[in-house]
Parts: structure tokens; C-alpha cells; sequence
């Protein structure tokens, strides 16, 4: 038993990550995407940690250690969240780095404990090392619900980023 679940999540990892290469978004849409997260946060990347195939057959997995800046659902601001991916995931350039400082939606952790970005690339969102998004990112994510102020031309501060998230999460049926 325990080998044919380590045969199903490879399968589905592998389509996965050949689906993400396609350059394809399997959850296009904001409503969608924070619909099927568990966690949405902006965070600092605090350690990586590789996770060697176990002799039992259990998938090789990356933890990756966040703390919360920013939370719209499923944390609270100053946690320290650990996830962890299918190390299949990392042949695509997803990686993670100490310092690095993102916006994420999560899927829920799997029945083997394991995590990925809503959509691949789609659910995640990469900011500056001040905490910002880039403007087109910004407007490309939250569409018309955010309206910059004249005085951020380039970079969003991820705090009103997070703010009109969490308002248009709370208005979901």
C-alpha cells in the first residue's frame, strides 16, 4: 500500500510539474485561487531544509520555514509556517531562497503532509526586499478591486496588497 501511494503522488507531481511547464494556470482567477487555499501570506523565507527519499519509498520533500509579514487566511502575522513540497517540484524553478520574501496562496497540506503554490506559478508572487509588488503584478492579481494611489507608480507596499485581499476573501459566498 504504502508503495502504490508513493507511485501516486509521483504520478501526479510529475503531471503537475508538466503542467506548470506548459505555462498554464489551471485556477486563473483571484475568486478561484483563494477559494481553494489554505493559507494566504506574505512572508520571509527563513530556512530550506531537503528532505532525502526515505528506504520505505516515501517522495524526497522540501521544508520551507516562513514567517508571516502579511495574513489574509489561515495564519496569524509573526507565525513561523513550515511546508512542505514534493522535491519533484524543484526541477522547475520554484525554489526558494533564505531572505527571499513572497506573496503565497497554499493549497491545503495533502493526506502525506505535502503543500504547492494555488495554480503552480500562479499562486505565487514574488516581492521586493522592502515588501513590495511590483505594480503590474499587483493590478495583474487583484484586477479592478485595486486602485493605486498617485503615489505608488511602480511598487505596492504587500500590506495594501494583503488589505484588499483580505476584503474581497471576506466577500466570497
Amino acid at each position: 500500500m504504502p508503495r502504490i501511494l508513493f507511485l501516486l503522488s509521483l504520478a501526479s507531481g510529475l503531471l503537475l510539474t508538466a503542467y506548470v511547464h506548459a505555462g498554464q494556470s489551471p485556477l486563473p482567477n483571484l475568486r478561484q485561487m483563494a477559494q481553494h487555499s489554505a493559507y494566504i501570506f506574505s512572508g520571509r523565507v527563513m530556512a530550506v531544509h531537503q528532505q532525502l527519499p526515505q528506504q520505505n519509498g516515501s517522495a524526497g520533500t522540501v521544508e520551507i520555514t516562513f514567517r508571516v509579514e502579511e495574513s489574509v487566511r489561515g495564519v496569524r502575522v509573526g507565525d513561523l509556517l513550515t511546508i512542505r513540497e514534493w522535491a519533484g517540484l524543484w526541477g522547475t524553478k520554484e525554489r526558494y531562497r533564505r531572505g527571499q520574501r513572497l506573496l503565497l496562496f497554499l493549497y491545503p497540506p495533502s493526506r502525506l503532509g505535502l503543500t504547492s503554490p494555488v495554480g503552480g506559478s500562479a499562486g505565487r508572487f514574488a516581492l521586493d526586499a522592502q515588501g513590495a509588488m511590483a505594480l503590474p503584478a499587483a493590478r495583474a492579481l487583484l484586477g479592478t478591486a485595486f486602485v493605486p494611489s498617485p503615489a505608488q507608480k511602480q511598487r505596492i507596499p504587500v500590506r495594501d496588497v494583503a488589505a484588499t485581499l483580505r476584503r474581497m476573501v471576506q466577500e466570497q459566498p
